[in-house]
């Protein structure tokens, strides 16, 4: 992995082994962590691309609960059956008040603009707009214990990484930008929508992009009372196409290569749940889509 992302190893890895302890994650997923610890050999934990994968965002089956009902979204769609999204390290680089960068801890949510759908320029004190292919991200949020019912008033905090694999606030060069961080309030139908860019693949991780679920919008602000925190998983197709065909990305189309879904230390037990369905091109910007069941 490129020196932003490893310079402070030790501290993003004692920030994931926490949330490991403090939030419900799949058992084997934690296994694999411990069974690092004792061989010495430690699983990078953050954003960054192999396996096969569609843009319909077809894979194997992940161990979650599901339950079944139908629910409508305001595009006319229904969910006959949803299930739980599994939950994730938030990685080194959350912003969300958990760790500290170079300058301390550091906490977008309780910083005033943070609540913004277009989340490619920097806010507040910081400016600076964030280069790469557009993306939509649109999740749709349902609860798994009342048949998929669509949760309205929840709201999300997402972030991701650069098209160059760094993370605003925290990486070499980006430290003073706050871009591709944002937060939304589902609608009626459970939706919110982000305005951002295709992130790109850094070594070690697939192309991922990250978020946080909170009950309402004054919770999102405490960082450390979500309902679910996840990552979202796009297709391989679709950013072999990115990487290929956009200036900027030349080291994601290496990274790639060398990394499959299978060896990806979140996503090689499974992600059914989280891979993204993709469409556009990068010529007219893309658009991902996800149910969520919390």
């Amino acid at each position: 992995m490129n020196d932003a992302h490893d310079s402070d190893p030790g501290h993003g890895l004692r920030h994931d082994l926490a949330r490991l302890g403090l939030m419900p994650a799949p058992r084997r997923r934690a296994l694999r962590l411990l069974g690092g610890l004792a061989a010495g050999t430690l699983p990078l934990l953050g954003c960054g691309g192999g396996g096969s994968s569609d843009s319909t965002g077809s894979s194997t089956s992940s161990s979650t609960s599901t339950a079944s009902g139908t629910t409508s979204s305001g595009s006319g769609s229904t969910v006959s059956s949803c299930s739980s999204i599994p939950s994730e390290t938030a990685g080194p680089y959350p912003g969300d008040g958990t760790n500290s960068n170079s300058s301390g801890v550091v906490n977008v949510l309780t910083q005033s603009g943070i609540v913004r759908s277009d989340i490619r320029s920097s806010f507040g004190t910081m400016s600076g707009t964030a280069a790469g292919v557009p993306l939509t991200v649109t999740l749709k949020l349902v609860s798994v214990s009342a048949a998929c019912a669509s949760l309205e008033g929840y709201a999300v905090y997402l972030w991701h990484c650069t098209r160059d694999g760094g993370y605003s606030l925290y990486s070499s060069g980006v430290t003073a930008q706050n871009y591709l961080r944002g937060v939304q309030v589902s609608d009626a139908s459970g939706e919110l929508t982000f305005t951002t860019i295709f992130p790109g693949c850094y070594s070690g991780r697939w192309p991922h992009i990250h978020f946080e679920v909170f009950s309402s919008l004054s919770t999102a602000t405490s960082g450390n009372s979500d309902v679910r925190t996840s990552q979202l998983a796009l297709p391989e197709s679709v950013c072999r196409s990115v990487y290929t065909g956009a200036s900027g990305y030349t080291s994601s189309v290496t990274n790639l290569n060398a990394i499959t879904l299978a060896s990806d230390n979140i996503f090689s037990d499974g992600y059914s749940t989280q891979m993204a369905t993709v469409t556009g091109d990068v010529t007219n910007g893309l658009a991902a889509t996800l149910t969520v069941g919390v």
